[in-house]
């Protein structure tokens, strides 16, 4: 994956706190994007993060979970939007000039496969240190304990870093591949 130089197609007016240079760099496993979704802040790994793009119209497919909101005509290319509020149990809110889709790329079958969720607002991208991640409680959190890859204690608060791989299982994977 290339190095992104700036979040691409993010509108400016909106998401003023993304403007700027921002060097990403894919291969440093202690960056992370984080966003709010419910009023909490959560973590996603940058190294899968593609772009990031306001949010638009999502077109409903049938006869799926409904965390999945639909797909996305991303550049010619069909995308899937999961609401990640709906996916971790939450409830989803309603968009706003803030809402946008956070594109990441997952490996399906051995074939890079790009999915799009749905956050309430795009927060930052941070370098977390090691040894500020704690391991995810056995009980107590509000979503699913295989969601969570760490929690990240930061200015006395903690962050919770997704793990991308059990949010999506195998199985649903399979099923997104289909629709793409």
């Amino acid at each position: 994956m290339t190095e992104l130089s700036q979040v691409e197609a993010v509108k400016a007016n909106d998401l003023s706190h993304l403007s700027g240079e921002m060097n990403i760099d894919h291969n440093d496993i202690n960056k992370y994007l984080t966003f709010f979704l419910s009023d909490s802040v959560y973590g996603i790994g940058i190294n899968t993060v593609k772009e990031i793009i306001e949010f638009g119209v999502i077109t409903h497919v049938p006869m799926t979970p409904d965390y999945i909101r639909g797909v996305i005509n991303l550049r010619g290319k069909v995308v899937p939007v999961i609401d990640l509020a709906e996916r971790l149990g939450k409830k989803a809110a309603e968009p706003t000039k803030r809402t946008c889709n956070i594109i990441v790329e997952m490996m399906v079958d051995d074939e890079a496969t790009d999915i799009g969720f749905v956050v309430d607002l795009v927060n930052e991208v941070i370098d977390i240190p090691a040894e500020l991640i704690e391991l995810a409680p056995a009980f107590g959190a509000d979503i699913r304990v295989d969601f969570i890859a760490g929690m990240a204690r930061l200015d006395n608060k903690f962050t919770v870093l997704l793990d991308l791989e059990n949010v999506l299982s195998i199985e649903e994977l399979s099923e997104l591949d289909g629709m793409t």
